[in-house]
């Protein structure tokens, strides 16, 4: 239910609001301070919430060959407009961390004919199925010519949700929110099946390799690079042209690739099913993500900061395993930025991330929290560089033009995504350190200080 309590008129007068503060969220790690975060998830965790009011909701599966370095996600993500327009969309990125050149493909595809059916999730010539244990998904999706995909996922250890609700809530009545922000995780499974690509190549490319003489081959090089200074600042914008090809020119052709994990040599995988019942712009103002896995641990941490207006509250919530089992769920957690500059779009961008957590292992109860000291306390390090950009995402140039109307022109919003897949170090307690290969994420939507009557309007 949206309701505004505070100057109600705002919103149609234009005249600005004070902010709502602290008061007005209710966050997920509020309420399990001081006792065991960790609860096992259940199959009935992993059903589509679907309301009739404004949201999105997402289920993503990441995947990480940690021999060849190739990873990425297939995504499924679910939005309702305003309680007006409701869609449904399949993303996927595949990206070789070894060798960038080689491969790096994002398509993004509208989904028809689809509906919910519980944990499941259908529409035409796309299935994303659970089993009756809730132990494995099959995602097997033919929508798209260029990223086809078959995939079984089975977890390797429990699914996990802080705590019995893993729900923040927005609003002065937590029985009737004007928005929640819900996260479930499967964190560490594995990847079989296959992956069958088209990827995008430039003819002349391979002309030049095949012996054309020096002075041809120069001129080319110059096209070449001429084309993908103009390519670098359009890249992933243009949905109708990345996903059916429609304007593609006679430079490019397809080439056909096939990314098989098997039963002997399977990838790992990270599961998240998110919920974002409110405007993305409203909920946060940035988002942290990282997955980190290697062949005996993962860790990973999902957090978001909210605007000004909730108070610019940070929610953080890490997972750390073994590859048998859940070590601890942490909330105390230390995602930082490290040497960040300015770049070309304005905002301040890491190149280097440093994560510390802090948790409590999973095996002690509430009133053993209460009484734990601080030497039983899981601690974990994981950084890196950030050498490999996979892609700065401009949000705005990739939404639908119906949702784009609702954000455009609000103050102070700038919603970039950068994505980068390197190798990360981490560090348990005092165990010797490992490799791994890692996923990052940096977010940014809106400006720390804006809040305008805009910032408060959800109708």
């Amino acid at each position: 239910m949206l309701r505004w309590i505070q100057g109600g008129l705002s919103a149609v007068t234009g005249i600005a609001e004070p902010e709502y503060g602290s008061d007005y969220i209710h966050t997920v790690t509020e309420r399990v301070q001081g006792k065991q975060p960790y609860r096992e998830t259940t199959r009935e965790d992993m059903n589509w919430l679907s309301p009739d009011h404004t949201n999105v909701e997402t289920m993503t599966f990441y995947f990480s060959d940690l021999s060849s370095g190739i990873l990425g996600f297939a995504q499924i993500i679910h939005s309702n407009i305003i309680g007006l327009h409701t869609q449904a969309q399949f993303t996927f990125r595949i990206f070789d961390s070894k060798k960038p050149e080689n491969l790096n493909l994002w398509t993004s595809t509208k989904l028809d004919n689809f509906r919910i059916e519980g944990p499941n999730f259908y529409a035409d010539n796309l299935s994303v199925e659970i089993d009756e244990e809730g132990h494995t998904y099959h995602f097997k999706s033919n929508v798209n010519e260029k990223s086809r995909v078959d995939l079984v996922i089975s977890r390797l250890v429990p699914g996990c949700k802080v705590g019995d609700n893993p729900s923040t809530y927005y609003g002065d009545n937590i029985e009737e929110p004007w928005g929640e922000m819900r996260h479930v995780f499967w964190p560490r499974n594995r990847v079989t099946g296959k992956i069958e690509l088209k990827v995008p190549v430039k003819r002349h490319a391979q002309q030049q390799k095949q012996g054309e003489d020096k002075e041809t081959g120069q001129e080319q090089d110059k096209e070449q690079e001429q084309e993908q200074e103009q390519q670098g600042e359009q890249e992933g914008t243009n949905e109708e042209e990345e996903e059916y090809g429609e304007q593609e020119d006679e430079e490019v052709e397809l080439k056909e690739r096939l990314i098989e994990f098997t039963e002997e040599k399977p990838a790992l995988s990270m599961f998240v099913m998110a919920f974002m019942g409110m405007k993305p712009h409203h909920a946060a103002k940035a988002w942290n993500f990282l997955l980190f896995h290697s062949e005996k641990h993962t860790a990973l941490v999902m957090e978001f900061t909210t605007p000004k207006s909730y108070a610019n509250t940070k929610v953080s919530v890490g997972i750390i395993t073994s590859d048998k089992e859940i070590l601890s769920v942490t909330l105390e957690n230390d995602f930082r930025h490290l040497n960040s500059a300015v770049d070309s779009v304005g905002w301040n961008v890491p190149k280097a991330i440093s994560v510390g957590f802090n948790g409590v292992p999973t095996h002690l109860t509430d009133e053993q929290v209460a009484e734990q000291s601080e030497d039983t306390r899981v601690r974990a390090l994981v950084e890196g560089k950030l050498e490999n950009l996979v892609e700065r995402i401009d949000v705005m140039n990739e939404i639908p033009n119906f949702v784009k109307s609702i954000v455009s022109g609000v103050a102070g919003t700038k919603p970039y995504i950068y994505q980068y897949a390197d190798d990360f170090v981490l560090q348990i307690d005092e165990d010797p350190k490992e490799k791994g290969l890692t996923w990052a994420e940096v977010t940014f939507i809106s400006e720390g200080e804006v809040v305008t009557d805009e910032s408060y309007d959800e109708t």
